[in-house]
């Protein structure tokens, strides 16, 4: 069971990096405690969306979001030449909308930034962006149609992901739980299963998402200073020849994202709640009235599903790519709300650092180093 290099999860973050780095050709093992997704990857809604959800200060992240975004429909056409999975890569984009005049004061201010940035962000009024989704409720009286925001189906990516892996020459360890990495002082050596047996590796990567501050056998200081936040979502199921909307919906308290087997994923909460994975019915209720208020159409639909997931989020909302301080130890975590959009260039990202030795000079803002 001995690899070049043994990844520690098997999300979009930890897949991606494995398949491209056997692609280069390395041994390379994914050890994963439960089935690959199950973390925060699968229950993501699978939003590609960089600028709906830009945010004051985050040119960093922008930019580095714009970037994976722009190798997403090759990336989506490689994986499905690769695994035989389509991954439903949907490019109609997202349609911000106010319901209040607060929410229109935000909107004007969030629509000044895009445009400042120079990013694609067209104003509208209630009856244009009705004219776009006609279902849309009657006190949507303005809108921002960002129509470079794309979306997939994030269980067909994390699919598609495993399979490509697999077949490029990656071992996927499934069932299977890490205890520790094991090292000599300063330098990695393998890993500790929780069965007691040992791994050794001469590269291990941590793409634990949520749970990569929590390995063992790395000191206090150098661990990946990710944290979960709780997200709760649901499935709703659209039956009609017509579907509700064919944009993604963001609303004041609500995203609606429709997919194409005519489903709906609504979310998400956001909740400082540690690994408290339990669903409540007050962010169920939530979710639903502040998708109700913007699509009332909604209210007639069956609900399949519903779920909780947990986001890692690092000290600046920031992903964590590149090496840590401990000799063959790399961090691929910390993605946040933007796992599946920056799967297409984490990849890329750590495969290339990895491969050379150093993570190039253009991605620093993102080492796992910067907060001392």
């Amino acid at each position: 069971m001995n690899h070049d290099i043994a990844i520690i999860g098997a999300g979009v973050a930890g897949l991606a990096t494995g398949w491209r780095l056997a692609q280069r050709g390395f041994d390379v093992g994914i050890f994963e405690r439960d089935e690959p997704g199950s973390g925060a990857s699968r229950a993501a809604a699978g939003m590609l969306a960089p600028t709906a959800e830009v945010k004051f200060g985050e040119g960093a992240l922008l930019r580095l979001q714009r970037d994976s975004l722009a190798r997403f429909g090759d990336f989506a056409d490689e994986l499905r030449e690769a695994s035989g999975v389509d991954i439903d890569y949907r490019t109609e984009g997202s349609l911000v909308v106010a319901l209040e005049p607060d929410d229109t004061e935000r909107l004007e201010r969030i629509w000044a930034y895009q445009r400042e940035l120079g990013l694609d962000a067209r104003r509208l009024s209630g009856p244009a962006a009705r004219d776009l989704e006609p279902r849309l409720a009657p006190s949507v009286h303005s809108a921002v149609l960002c129509p470079d925001d794309h979306q997939v189906d994030a269980w067909k990516l994390v699919d598609a992901l495993t399979e490509a892996f697999t077949r490029a020459g990656g071992t996927l360890h499934t069932h299977t739980s890490v205890d520790a990495i094991a090292r000599d002082h300063r330098r990695v050596r393998g890993l500790r299963l929780a069965d007691t047996r040992c791994v050794e590796a001469s590269t291990v990567v941590v793409a634990a998402g949520a749970w990569s501050g929590g390995i063992l056998g790395v000191p206090e200081l150098d661990k990946p200073t990710v944290r979960p936040v709780k997200g709760q979502a649901l499935c709703l199921v659209d039956n009609d020849d017509a579907p509700l909307c064919r944009h993604v919906i963001r609303a004041p308290d609500a995203y609606l994202v429709p997919k194409n087997d005519g489903s709906i994923v609504v979310g998400a909460t956001m909740e400082e709640r540690g690994f408290d994975a339990r669903l409540t019915a007050g962010g169920i209720f939530e979710l639903l009235r502040g998708a109700w208020r913007a699509m009332p159409g909604i209210y007639d639909l069956e609900l399949r599903d519903t779920w909780a997931g947990f986001r890692p989020i690092s000290l600046d909302d920031a992903p964590l790519l590149g090496p840590s301080k401990i000799d063959g130890l790399w961090i691929a975590s910390g993605h946040g709300r933007h796992g599946i959009l920056l799967s297409a260039i984490t990849g890329d990202v750590m495969s290339e650092a990895i491969a050379a030795g150093e993570l190039p000079a253009r991605y620093a803002a993102f080492a796992p180093t910067r907060f001392g």
